[in-house]
């Protein structure tokens, strides 16, 4: 087993960051490590019990360089777009964070893309439901279970407006399977993360009416 940080149950879900500029490009990730972190992930709830899900770990350095190629594509205009659009100080933080993933996401040692078995194209609100919430409580568990770990990611979907070609790319059923995102996976630089600055839980609460 990889070495676990001993973090208890609240620290890895209050310190669980999205991590791009603080991840470690040249310390080498095991493939036995991504396998323990998603055998934990294989924990979390699954619709019916039916498991749909698969993972694709890409650490070839050419196709990785392909795929952070779909996701620049796709990040720079979307980038130059919401920029415009938000100057506050947090703002420019995230985006200079975002920034530097897209610039070095061909360098980082593992690509993970989660999967859910079929298409989701103009499924009715049930099915779209039933098939992310049987995907997104593994991914979370993923993300948890590498920070357990002393590794992190983020959680990226701009490679999916080119999701058909990162499909073709790897061999992967596009007609069958539907990609959920794209996670970088590396260690850390530094353990120690703090819990993110929240807007109060009261002013999003809710109780028996709108």
């Amino acid at each position: 087993m990889g070495e676990s940080l001993g973090l208890s149950a609240e620290e890895v879900l209050m310190t669980t960051r999205s991590v791009r500029k603080r991840l470690h490009l040249e310390r080498p990730v095991s493939r036995e490590t991504i396998v323990e972190c998603i055998e934990m992930a294989h924990q979390a709830p699954t619709g019916s019990n039916a498991q749909g899900w698969s993972w694709m770990i890409v650490d070839d350095p050419e196709k990785k360089k392909i795929i952070a190629d779909h996701y620049g594509a796709s990040y720079w205009p979307y980038r130059e777009q919401n920029t415009r659009l938000s100057d506050d100080a947090q703002s420019m933080r995230i985006s200079e964070s975002a920034n530097h993933l897209a610039e070095t996401l061909h360098e980082v040692p593992f690509h993970v893309i989660p999967l859910h078995a079929g298409r989701l194209e103009g499924a009715p609100t049930f099915r779209q439901a039933s098939a992310w919430g049987s995907i997104l409580p593994a991914v979370w568990s993923f993300m948890m279970a590498l920070r357990s770990k002393g590794l992190g990611s983020a959680w990226t979907t701009l490679h999916l407006p080119r999701e058909k070609e990162v499909a073709e790319l790897l061999g992967i059923d596009y007609d069958n399977w539907t990609q959920a995102g794209l996670f970088p996976v590396a260690y850390t630089i530094g353990t120690e993360f703090k819990p993110a600055k929240r807007r109060p839980t009261e002013e999003f609460l809710h109780w028996n009416e709108w």
